[in-house]
């Protein structure tokens, strides 16, 4: 992630929300989000903040550039695109301080006005759609807030799974050590409905491992994970269920190596992958599947 400061003849002594709305023709959401994320300066470089006088003839925005890597969309449309998500990246900084993630390459590729339309989970590689501009993004957030899609996982999974099952199961913060981590709780217990389909494909008898696709009917944070981890089979690689609070919580702190993630999860990532989505937007069908599915040619 790279920040650059970009350089603007001010009014001294103006009120630096009005100098955003009126002189730099700034909507009035974008210029609060900037001054409260403190990222305005003035000529010595000291934060402007929300209600405060121009100090000087200029000013200075810290605008977000992304940086690529050489990533692409797995498919582009004149209003939104599609990324396959490699496993280990970010959809989006978690501070000035992060280094990379999927924001970089989609501003990169679509500039400022680009954003994503929903997340996935750092570890989970797979697709992500993104809105090339405002309209759009407005539009196909509303979908997915709304349930107007279809979409399905491919997962290998701890020990053998032979038929089709429905997991219905509410799912609640943990609210233990860990503060990410969820559980599954009765339904007079509280928690939030949350519904996944499990379908068995294949099964490796050496390794006792099952590779199945998941189907989420509702979309709760760690929905599948926790889902199969409740019927006693867990995502392979999962550095967060399945393990000790201790490793996991290592992990979350990046403290566990990782050597000793690959000896306690037996693996290098958490085997979970976006594989498909299917939606409707300006009453054209979209079916869109992973290329990447060939990863798990090495354990089936």
């Amino acid at each position: 992630m790279a920040f650059t400061l970009r350089k603007h003849s001010a009014i001294k002594g103006k009120k630096i929300q009005l100098f955003l709305i009126q002189d730099l023709k700034i909507e009035p959401k974008v210029g609060q989000r900037l001054t409260s994320k403190g990222r305005i300066f003035d000529e010595n470089m000291n934060q402007i903040n929300a209600g405060e006088e121009i100090p000087t003839e200029h000013i200075f925005i810290a605008v977000f550039e992304g940086q690529t890597r050489g990533l692409n969309p797995l498919i582009e449309f004149t209003d939104f695109a599609i990324f396959d998500k490699p496993t280990h990246l970010m959809v989006h900084p978690i501070s000035k301080n992060t280094p990379y993630s999927l924001l970089d390459e989609i501003r990169y590729h679509f500039g400022e006005d680009a954003n994503l339309i929903h997340r996935i989970d750092a570890e989970t590689s797979g697709l992500v759609i993104v809105g090339k501009n405002k309209k759009s993004e407005i539009e196909l957030k509303d979908m997915f807030q709304e349930k107007k899609y279809h979409k399905s996982y491919l997962a290998i999974v701890c020990g053998k799974i032979d038929k089709e099952i429905m997991i219905d199961k509410n799912i609640d913060k943990e609210g233990l050590l860990i503060g990410v981590k969820m559980k599954t709780c009765e339904k007079s217990e509280g928690g939030k409905e949350s519904f996944t389909i499990i379908k068995p494909l294949k099964y490796n008898q050496e390794k006792d491992l099952t590779l199945i696709e998941a189907i989420p009917l509702t979309g709760r944070q760690h929905q599948i994970r926790i889902h199969l981890h409740s019927i006693g089979h867990t995502i392979l690689g999962d550095p967060i269920y399945g393990i000790d609070d201790i490793n996991a919580e290592n992990y979350l702190n990046k403290t566990l190596s990782k050597e000793d993630r690959f000896i306690i999860t037996k693996s290098h990532r958490l085997w979970l992958h976006a594989n498909y989505l299917e939606f409707t937007y300006k009453n054209n069908i979209y079916k869109i599947f992973s290329k990447n599915q060939d990863l798990y040619k090495e354990f089936f």
